[in-house]
């Protein structure tokens, strides 16, 4: 299987998809736009995977690769490819599926819990509610046709399925230690006092309590979008 990814900033990686990946030995290509990538031959991507990162799905002026980032995820949608969105990426697919993205109310950084839904087979959870790791200020309304997945206290739309094979996350199940660490070195500004963002301090010592269990849950999601594809020959 060929899995892409877009990669918007060096901080933002796979973290544990990776890992997955390299167990099941398939072909791991990227587009990292910061290295001014080209993007692949949509006829030889199996799956699309879209990342995170600290920009707005409206900010092409700043960052021009946007707007042909946003078509190749139209064109992958269209043409029954397997999309998975994390964070920033959940946001740039509903953004393509015509949803509105718009600054959330709070901003939710650190480890908080959210409730994973019965209509959509919890992603095969073993529970109803999972914390996970989260970093956004922005959110998105659902969009037409796609069913939500999950909910948190500050985010209704927490996550979502668009047909069987599109999924997008606002929250971070792939996250490791060295992804935090990461991202605390490059965004730290954003931990201000708020009900929804934990310190740096708190982050790092939650952290050992949920990773395994995110990363279970993730491997939940990508076997069953694995169970779902079939490979371009």
């Amino acid at each position: 299987m060929n899995i892409h990814y877009f990669q918007h900033v060096p901080f933002e990686g796979l973290g544990y998809i990776e890992t997955w990946i390299k167990e099941k030995e398939y072909n791991l290509t990227a587009t990292r736009f910061y290295e001014k990538d080209k993007l692949p031959d949509l006829n030889q991507v199996d799956w699309l995977i879209i990342m995170g990162g600290p920009m707005n799905v409206d900010d092409e002026e700043q960052y021009p690769w946007l707007k042909a980032e946003k078509e190749f995820i139209q064109k992958a949608i269209d043409a029954n490819k397997t999309v998975l969105g994390i964070c920033l990426g959940a946001q740039l697919i509903a953004d393509v599926l015509g949803a509105d993205v718009f600054p959330n109310k709070f901003k939710e950084i650190g480890w908080f819990p959210v409730e994973v839904f019965e209509a959509t087979h919890k992603f095969n959870f073993p529970q109803n509610k999972i914390t996970v790791f989260h970093w956004h200020g922005d959110t998105f309304d659902l969009p037409e046709d796609a069913t939500l997945a999950a909910s948190s206290r500050a985010t209704i739309n927490q996550a979502f399925r668009f047909k069987q094979n599109v999924v997008g996350l606002q929250f971070h199940l792939e996250t490791t230690l060295a992804c935090i660490d990461a991202l605390i070195e490059n965004c730290g500004d954003e931990l201000i006092s708020n009900a929804f963002i934990q310190s740096a301090d708190q982050i790092r010592n939650f952290a050992p309590n949920y990773i395994e269990e995110n990363h279970e849950a993730m491997q939940l999601i990508l076997e069953h979008l694995e169970s779902l594809t079939t490979v371009s020959v």
